[in-house]
């Protein structure tokens, strides 16, 4: 499992630039605390180097992807800018309330990996805070990228068993999280959901 998350990690290096651009486009800020979660990680770096927020953390889990975010802080020298957190699905290590924007890649489709603890995301956000959870290439990665990478992407998210969800699955989580009034779906460029404090 470690080798296929580092795997997709790579292959989608030249989509978070473009990710990045939407992600901005639906927090409307450039400061605040950014906090990126999960296995899936690696588009806080895009925004360190476009000097878009104030600071920055990792809630990296299973055990490859808090290495993987290490090693790529190393090697970008990034270091001292990023906070890596060993942490899991309750967001362990993160304060209340401590977020303006959390990214949450891959946060709805892979059950075998993990389930998304939807409460603790919406715990961690100040408020105005927002968080984007969800997957897909996003409405400016170009589609010439998308076809060079679909491929590959498809059969690792396959492998790392990932589930085809719909809108209304993630509005019955939403439901069962109690968190309705403050999620929105965006189906523009994926399967994103968008929760605001």
């Amino acid at each position: 499992m470690d080798t296929l998350i580092q795997e997709l990690n790579l292959l989608w290096r030249p989509v978070r630039p473009h990710l990045a651009k939407q992600v901005l486009e639906i927090y409307g800020r450039q400061d605040g605390h950014i906090l990126e979660i999960g296995p899936f990680s690696g588009l806080i770096f895009d925004l360190v180097e476009k000097k878009l927020g104030q600071s920055f953390s990792i809630a990296a889990f299973p055990r490859a992807a808090i290495d993987l975010c290490r090693e790529e802080a190393r090697s970008r020298e990034m270091e001292e800018q990023i906070r890596i957190i060993e942490s899991n699905v309750a967001l362990t290590g993160i304060q209340d309330e401590s977020v303006d924007l959390a990214i949450f890649r891959g946060a709805l489709f892979f059950p075998s990996l993990f389930r998304p603890d939807l409460n603790a995301v919406y715990r961690t956000l100040r408020p105005a805070g927002i968080a984007i959870a969800g997957g897909g290439f996003g409405r400016y990665t170009p589609p010439e990228l998308i076809s060079q990478i679909g491929k590959r992407s498809e059969q690792l998210n396959a492998a790392m068993g990932r589930v085809r969800v719909t809108a209304e699955n993630i509005e019955a989580q939403v439901r069962s999280s109690h968190l309705a009034q403050a999620c929105e779906i965006i189906t523009d460029g994926g399967l994103w959901l968008v929760i605001r404090k």
